[in-house]
């Protein structure tokens, strides 16, 4: 809950941000493939061109389907204790999705992930404080076939972690189906999943200003089905957005407002979200890498701009480009999750991934979560009131004193952070330990989740129902 907000964007500024993206949307307007789609805009008087699937929006049709989502909602956990309120003050931390290789923990080699590992990193985040709902799944499981992947996916991640899971590899109606069917099942039907979204689902437009017909049918199922939906707008200055970062803010902010904007107007009331991951092009590669000084201002842009429309925020956040857990993905990490938490992010998507999110690293994602914690403190502030000043315990110990063993200080010793991870020990108590460092501790603690952490499991007959499901997508025609 940070105390303070960093407000990248001044209010004139922001204004002219704003007003920059109500008229794209009614002047430029957004690629929408799908017919009902096109149906549904132009019925509540968007000008639609069925030649170029292109639908412009006026200004009042998007202020007034804006008007009708909730500020607030819940996500919800199979555990309780893991529901996380979006209620504009909490800033959570989550895992980054679909990566496509894995660092081996037992050789240290770099492998094509599998389902096992969908499984073995779910169980991971389950065991992590600081990861606070499941994205994804993090790695792909590169073994079982692409049309019903998604499903094998999820019920992997929904047996294996008890906390919310954001998908973002579902798409299309009847995969986006049978993940609610998933949700409905563990939340004892489809009443109650809309009381207790215990999923919900990231889907992305076609930058710039495009959408997949599946992701739309993706978005439409969830908003009936009253399952928090998100669209993630992933713009690349340079290559899908202008270079500039304000031109890139407003074909990011365009893009995700017209598909929320179509699921409004589908199922008002329905649980959205706004979300974005906006990047430059590397200019050396011509590719995205993640990490650099223009992905953290525009994510705390973005944030600002996204609550500015009434919408929590999930924006990406550490996502580095590194090749390994050294400096460059410890300096990403850290201005990348400094710069969402100050601006207020409500989800912040992208821890455990190396090398432009494509290589899961357990200890990576370990450190990772120390670097979440430290930035959590920073967050924090300063208090002072009458107890933080400490006046009486300033008069007890006098000139010359020592605090150690005030009655102060032991009631507020455990404020202060202390590292999980980093080392702090004495110069000769380090090479006594042969130079053991942060990433040895990291390595080990993940060691230790991986071999013992085991979540509350799924009771038989709901786990039976999950595979079940999971069969009858392998069954489906794709």
């Amino acid at each position: 809950m940070p105390a303070r907000r960093w407000q990248v964007l001044s209010s004139s500024d922001l204004d002219r941000l704003r007003e920059t993206v109500f008229a794209v949307l009614a002047e430029v307007g957004v690629r929408f493939p799908l017919p009902r789609a096109l149906d549904l805009l132009a019925a509540h008087g968007a000008v639609v061109d069925r030649s170029r699937d292109m639908a412009r929006l006026p200004r009042g049709l998007v202020e007034q389907a804006l008007a009708t989502a909730p500020g607030e909602f819940t996500l919800r956990g199979r555990d309780p204790a893991c529901d996380l309120p979006l209620d504009g003050r909490h800033c959570y931390l989550s895992n980054d999705a679909s990566g496509v290789f894995v660092i081996d923990p037992d050789s240290g080699e770099r492998r094509a992930s599998t389902l096992a590992d969908v499984a073995d990193s779910a169980r991971f985040c389950d065991a992590l404080p600081q990861i606070a709902f499941a994205w994804g799944p993090i790695v792909a499981a590169g073994d079982v076939p692409i049309g019903p992947r998604a499903l094998h996916e999820a019920a992997a991640v929904l047996a294996n972690c008890g906390k919310h899971f954001q998908a973002v590899t579902c798409v299309g109606e009847q995969a986006t189906g049978l993940l609610v069917e998933m949700a409905a099942a563990l939340a004892g039907g489809a009443d109650e999943l809309r009381r207790r979204p215990l999923v919900s689902l990231v889907a992305c437009p076609v930058d710039p200003l495009g959408n997949d017909a599946v992701s739309l049918e993706a978005g439409l199922v969830c908003a009936a089905a009253g399952v928090p939906c998100g669209f993630l707008s992933l713009t690349l200055g340079c290559g899908t957005a202008p270079a500039t970062l304000a031109g890139n803010l407003v074909v990011n902010a365009a893009a995700v407002l017209a598909d929320t904007v179509l699921l409004q107007l589908a199922s008002p009331g329905a649980p959205v979200f706004f979300a974005g991951a906006p990047s430059v092009m590397d200019l050396r590669t011509g590719g995205y890498t993640g990490g650099g000084p223009e992905d953290d201002v525009l994510a705390a842009a973005a944030t600002q701009l996204g609550h500015s429309f009434g919408l929590p925020v999930n924006m990406g956040t550490m996502a580095t480009g590194a090749r390994d857990p050294g400096w460059q993905a410890a300096v990403d990490d850290a201005l990348s999750t400094t710069a969402s938490v100050l601006a207020g992010a409500d989800m912040m998507s992208g821890a455990g991934l190396l090398d432009g999110s494509r290589t899961l690293s357990y200890p990576h994602l370990v450190m990772e979560t120390e670097v979440y914690r430290i930035v959590q403190r920073l967050a924090e502030g300063i208090v002072v009131d009458d107890e933080a000043l400490a006046l009486e315990a300033i008069g007890r110990v006098g000139p010359g004193g020592t605090y150690l063993a005030d009655p102060h200080t032991r009631r507020h010793a455990h404020d202060i952070w202390r590292p999980a991870v980093w080392d702090r020990s004495p110069y000769d108590v380090w090479l006594a330990a042969d130079r053991r460092g942060a990433y040895d501790e990291a390595a080990a603690i993940a060691a230790e989740i991986l071999a013992g952490h085991r979540p509350e499991p799924l009771p038989a007959d709901l786990a039976a129902e999950l595979a079940a499901i999971a069969a009858r997508a392998d069954a489906a025609s794709w």
